[in-house]
C-alpha cells in the first residue's frame, strides 16, 4: 500500500535551501545521514490538470496576505504578486537556488478540510 508522497526540490544552492526549508518555513526533519534532511510537509492533497505532463508543489495556507507578510518578515522573497483565481489566491516564494514553491489559499472545497 502506498503510505505517503516524497516530493523533491532541486536547487544548486542546496544548503541554502534546506536552511530556507528548515528556518524560514519551518519545517521539522530528520536527517537522513550526511546531512541530507528529509523534511516532513503539512498534510497534502493531489489533483490532476489536463494538458503537458509536468509535475508542480503549492504550499497551501488560510490567509495568504497573513502567511505571505510572516514570509517576508523571516527573509523570503515572494516571487509574484498576489492573483486571483476562480480557484483561489496565488503567489510564489523563490527557494535559494531552487526555483519556486507555489502558495496559494484554495477557495476551492479540500478533502483536508473537516467537514
Amino acid at each position: 500500500m502506498i503510505t505517503g508522497a516524497h516530493a523533491i526540490v532541486f536547487s544548486e544552492e542546496a544548503e541554502a535551501a534546506r536552511a530556507f526549508l528548515r528556518d524560514v518555513l519551518g519545517f521539522d526533519s530528520v536527517d537522513a545521514g550526511g546531512g541530507w534532511l528529509i523534511f516532513a510537509l503539512p498534510p497534502a492533497e493531489l489533483a490532476v490538470h489536463p494538458g503537458a505532463p509536468r509535475c508542480e508543489l503549492y504550499l497551501m495556507c488560510d490567509d495568504l496576505d497573513a502567511t505571505v507578510q510572516e514570509l517576508r518578515a523571516k527573509g523570503a522573497e515572494i516571487a509574484d504578486e498576489v492573483s486571483e483565481e476562480r480557484w483561489g489566491r496565488l503567489t510564489a516564494i523563490r527557494v535559494p537556488g531552487g526555483g519556486e514553491l507555489g502558495l496559494y489559499e484554495p477557495h476551492h472545497p479540500s478533502p483536508l478540510s473537516p467537514s
